[in-house]
């Protein structure tokens, strides 16, 4: 590989060359030598539309196929008694991607690499093993809904399918950055169609005010299974995938730390239109079943646009079918990038939408290879679809908290993020978050083991799991302070600050109270995650 510049100023850590120079954005471009000042509204604007694309696309993209069967579940079977969750889940989504936005713009490094160099290579292999399996098992489920759409809509499936396998890996092979961007913002912009749908279902305004300010289960609902769709809520909102995107993408973008205002509103209206999406979702099949025999019995996506063709019209059906397969094309995009950027950062390989195919070989095999296994496997008779889908979501959730973990860490790492660090009260609530995680990482793991778990065991797992989790997260916040690592930093620098190369770096600092969680964490995520791929083994030969 080509020696690189890393004066810090101009380079930092960044790995891939192609990953320097201007920000050819769908909407605007921005020279690498234009250093000037954002004076007045048009300047900002001009500067906004450059940066939009990476907020967007890893939030519209995580409304995916398996976000469209999680949100109108929950509305076909509950009502829109479950919109709570969705408003606790915005800070959540805003402080997890903005924490890898930083990480992105600052260091150029994606977070597979850090990983691997700041904790060792056991958890560096085993980000990247763990992100390649549930990515791989992500994107048969955006192909399964690919398929449910082309159902609805009469279409062939085997040629609908290598269709959109083709659409997906074309639009990112061209070797332009810009062409790819525009092709997934006009995906972002087909995610509207919910609306619509939702204006035709007449949903009931008052209850959906009501039931998205009053958290509450459902009237005799079994809290069991409440609480693993609350989870899968959860894990189809906050997706492992997403952190490792958007870093990279940023990256990719060659977005630096003087746009991050920029990128900061970018992220803010993927945020805002994932949650009006997945309100949208819920209400409508609340609407469109409630009072009828399909009411509790969720199929999926498909008999969904079947119920809203007989609720509000053959449009209304239609758009949804079509809103799910323009979800499907740009989540499978994404998810497969996501993988292609960690093994190309990790392995320092070219790894850059910038680059031809036959100057990113291995990037684009990788990006490529998951596609159309997965659009083999969909088309192949007698694979078990529904297990599959069962199993990343069952896998999300066991994964979810190491990976916002590392993110915790990584942002706490001076050598890493300088300037840029967390300050105490995005600890104390990433704590919370993380700690909120295992928990339900713990539930789910349980009831996956343990199908007839009841309501008792899961109230005392949830109760005695939040007394720990509020004493882990003051733990943790306390710890820092003690050892220092909460010192006074100095914030004028971040304009300019990059970090340096990674062979630079001092050892991580980690003390002894971090040390023994990993370790903990280290052995649950053995056992739990070895323990469920038993039971979806055993459950497929079963089968």
């Amino acid at each position: 590989m080509t020696s690189i510049d890393t004066t810090a100023d101009a380079r930092g850590a960044i790995l891939d060359e192609a990953h320097i120079g201007d920000i050819h954005g769908a909407l605007g471009t921005i020279r690498r030598d234009d250093v000037g000042a954002r004076d007045g509204w048009r300047a900002r604007l001009m500067t906004l539309l450059a940066i939009l694309g990476p907020g967007l696309i890893v939030m519209v993209g995580d409304n995916d196929a398996g976000a469209f069967g999680t949100y109108t579940q929950a509305g076909q079977n509950y009502g829109t008694t479950l919109l709570w969750t969705l408003p606790l889940l915005i800070p959540v989504l805003y402080v997890n991607q903005e924490m890898v936005l930083r990480l992105g713009a600052v260091t150029g490094v994606g977070h597979a690499r850090l990983i691997l160099e700041r904790f060792g290579k056991f958890w560096g292999a085993f980000s990247v093993i763990d992100l390649f399996l549930l990515n791989a098992l992500t994107i048969v489920t955006e192909f399964i809904g690919i398929s449910l759409a082309l159902e609805y809509l009469g279409l062939p499936r085997e040629i609908g399918i290598v269709a959109a396998a083709a659409l997906i890996v074309g639009a990112a092979s061209t070797g332009s950055f810009q062409r790819f961007e525009r092709f997934a913002l006009m995906l972002v912009f087909g995610s509207f169609l919910l609306i619509p749908v939702l204006l035709w279902s007449h949903p009931p305004v008052a209850q959906i005010a009501h039931d998205l300010a009053t958290p509450a289960f459902p009237a005799g609902a079994k809290l069991g299974d409440v609480m693993l769709l609350v989870i899968a809520i959860v894990g189809t909102t906050v997706a492992p995938w997403q952190l490792f995107f958007q870093q990279s993408y940023v990256i990719d973008k060659r977005v630096t730390p003087r746009f991050m205002r920029y990128a900061r509103v970018d992220l803010w209206l993927g945020i805002v239109i994932v949650i009006v999406g997945a309100v949208a979702m819920m209400s409508f099949a609340a609407a469109a079943f409630a009072g009828r025999p399909e009411f509790g019995t969720f199929q999926d996506a498909a008999a969904v646009a079947a119920g809203l063709e007989k609720h509000a019209g053959r449009i209304a059906g239609v758009c949804f079918a079509v809103a799910l397969l323009d979800a499907c094309v740009i989540g499978a995009s994404a998810v497969s990038l996501s993988t292609a950027y960690a093994i190309g950062d990790v392995l320092s390989l070219n790894h850059s939408l910038h680059r031809k195919p036959s100057e990113a070989k291995a990037f684009y095999v990788v990006y490529v290879g998951l596609i159309f296994l997965a659009a083999i496997l969909v088309l192949t008779p007698g694979t078990p679809l529904g297990l599959l889908t069962n199993a990343v979501q069952t896998l999300a959730g066991v994964l979810l908290p190491s990976a916002t973990v590392f993110l915790l860490l990584l942002c706490n790492d001076r050598a890493v993020l300088g300037p840029w660090i967390n300050g105490r009260w995005v600890n104390l609530f990433t704590s919370i978050v993380v700690a909120a995680l295992v928990l339900l990482s713990v539930v789910l793991t349980a009831a996956v083991l343990f199908p007839d778990l009841g309501d008792g065991a899961i109230l005392g797992i949830l109760g005695g799991g939040s007394a720990l989790a509020v004493v882990a997260a003051l733990a943790f916040v306390i710890s820092r302070r003690r050892s220092g690592a909460e010192e006074a930093v100095d914030r004028s620098l971040q304009a300019s600050w990059r970090m340096p190369a990674l062979d630079t770096l001092p050892p991580a600092r980690l003390t002894p109270a971090t040390r023994f969680w990993m370790a903990v964490l280290r052995a649950y995520l053995v056992l739990a995650g070895g323990l469920v791929l038993i039971r979806i083994i055993h459950l497929a030969i079963s089968g």
